[in-house]
């Protein structure tokens, strides 16, 4: 396949390499020293093993027009940096290609082919003006959720940590022609790609866990295990997950695990931070109004309360805030 990945980052990089080595005509879209990176050296993948594998084969560039119509484009960036590439990606696409989305959180396009009385409503939080529902044509997309962890560690250098599940799934739950091409190439490279009749539920899953445990290890600076196993910030975690489940039910989705299960789970994890931690950490603005915005969003619209993820979401929102006024301050610094 012809396919177009927009990011060379954690996810896209991991994502880029195994399908190049695989075989696939693959293209990063990419900006400043990763492009470089890629264009001089390929895009290196470090395994767990410690094994490494480089995609020699892939194009690289900043140019959506040169890249040109794809089969299949990746949106490999995290949710509040698709509104930056939005009126590009149109350049990508063609009227067979299809999109793949690969953002944590509720989607831009969740009640798209929902059905109810909330079919086609636009999730203000992390589209408000929706302009990505218009430049990034609903119809095209494909669902994905992302159980891989990675990083990147230098331009055009990736370590995967562990994990290699993208679940897809049509929106209306059909398994299309398309989506079944889309999984079987996934499955050549190497990864699992099963396609499900409920990609939302996927999603719900994923994110009960995103939304409780990001914000609170980004709030106190601890990793997983920490969280789940100091009393206090347990039972806040279980708290805010409770509230997530009365909104997912509302919603029609049901959880295949227990809540403590759940937390169990995480705890497994061990000492890990989460991603919104690393983003506080290195001064980046954080996903939390896809990860727990948007929860207390759908919240409203169900007529559930949420006051442990109400108060979470405020006390990051001022945080990111607080972190880009930080940055800001180091950028003129350095600029005197």
């Amino acid at each position: 396949m012809k396919i177009a990945i927009i990011g060379a980052g954690a996810i896209g990089g991991y994502v880029g390499v195994k399908l190049a080595l695989a075989g696939e005509d693959l293209t990063f879209i990419v900006r400043g020293a990763n492009l470089r990176a890629i264009r001089s050296n390929g895009m290196k993948l470090i395994m767990q093993d410690g094994s490494e594998h480089v995609a020699s084969n892939v194009k690289a560039t900043d140019s959506y027009s040169e890249a040109g119509v794809q089969d299949l484009v990746i949106l490999a960036l995290k949710a509040h940096q698709l509104d930056a590439v939005a009126d590009e990606v149109g350049k990508l696409v063609g009227p067979d290609t299809a999109i793949v989305t690969m953002q944590n959180g509720i989607p831009y396009w969740y009640f798209h082919k929902h059905g109810g009385e909330l079919e086609g409503r636009q999730v203000q939080t992390v589209d408000p003006t929706g302009t990505l529902a218009r430049k990034i044509p609903v119809e095209q997309v494909i669902g994905c959720v992302v159980y891989p962890a990675s990083e990147l560690i230098a331009p055009g250098v990736v370590r995967h940590i562990e994990g290699d599940r993208f679940p897809l799934g049509e929106l209306d739950g059909s398994v299309s022609e398309r989506v079944t091409r889309i999984s079987e190439c996934f499955t050549n490279a190497g990864f699992k790609a099963p396609v499900l009749d409920n990609i939302r539920s996927e999603i719900w899953l994923k994110l009960w866990g995103n939304l409780t445990f990001n914000p609170i290890s980004a709030l106190t600076h601890s990793t997983l295990v920490d969280i789940c196993q100091f009393p206090l910030t347990r039972d806040l975690a279980a708290n805010m997950m409770t509230e997530a489940q009365a909104i997912a039910n509302k919603l029609g989705i049901e959880f295949r695990v227990t809540l403590d299960k759940r937390i169990a789970g995480a705890e497994k994890v061990g000492k890990h931070k989460t991603s919104m931690l690393q983003d506080v950490e290195a001064g980046r603005e954080s996903e939390v109004d896809a990860l727990v915005g948007s929860v207390v969003e759908l919240g409203r619209l169900t007529d559930t309360p949420t006051p442990h993820i109400d108060t979470a979401y405020a006390l990051v929102k001022l945080l990111d805030r607080t972190v880009a006024e930080e940055a800001g301050q180091v950028r003129l610094q350095k600029a005197a």
